[in-house]
């Protein structure tokens, strides 16, 4: 579905409080934003599924206040974004917890060995490093529409990729992955 489509659809939700227009853009979109947070929250999929539909709830209730400047996705990715770091700053204090207890809270039981590497690796990384990474390696978004989502400029953006990558290599290749 090119994003004139999703232009047609926010259109026809905007004016004709077309429900079904909605559940188009959210079936279009509804894995690639819960793959974002499974990866933001180390993959916690039950959290991850809460952050999900939290997100959509937003983007209806706002969607008369989406202009158009940037695609559908990247304005969708905004508000997932900022409810992941509402969702962050209102559990600050649980924010110390070992990365390892993070990773049992999540999908342990039906994940690979490697899968749970890469939660591991992407704990060591900072929220921002992460959230770059994710958006950049997992959700194909060029730079330019993570500094969008994020509000970052393209040149920190484009640091916080170096070193996230670097860590991430770091961290794998000590752990027995690559040369």
């Amino acid at each position: 579905m090119p994003s004139i489509d999703d232009i047609s659809l926010v259109t026809r939700v905007i004016v004709f409080d077309d429900r079904r227009a909605f559940d188009r853009l959210v079936v279009k979109y509804q894995s690639p934003i819960r793959r974002f947070f499974l990866n933001q929250t180390l993959g916690d999929s039950q959290l991850s599924d809460d952050l999900a539909q939290d997100t959509f709830v937003k983007a209806y209730k706002n969607i008369r206040q989406f202009q158009g400047r940037s695609g559908f996705s990247t304005w969708l990715y905004r508000i997932a974004y900022n409810v992941f770091y509402d969702y962050v700053r209102r559990h600050k204090e649980t924010a110390d917890i070992d990365s390892r207890e993070v990773l049992t809270l999540g999908t342990a039981a039906d994940s690979s060995q490697e899968r749970m590497d890469i939660y591991s690796a992407m704990a060591m990384l900072s929220d921002s490093e992460r959230t770059c990474l994710t958006l950049q390696l997992m959700e194909g978004q060029p730079i330019d529409h993570i500094a969008d989502i994020t509000g970052l400029a393209q040149g920190t953006v484009k640091s916080h990729l170096f070193r996230g990558k670097q860590k991430l290599a770091d961290y794998l290749r000590k752990n027995g992955y690559g040369k």
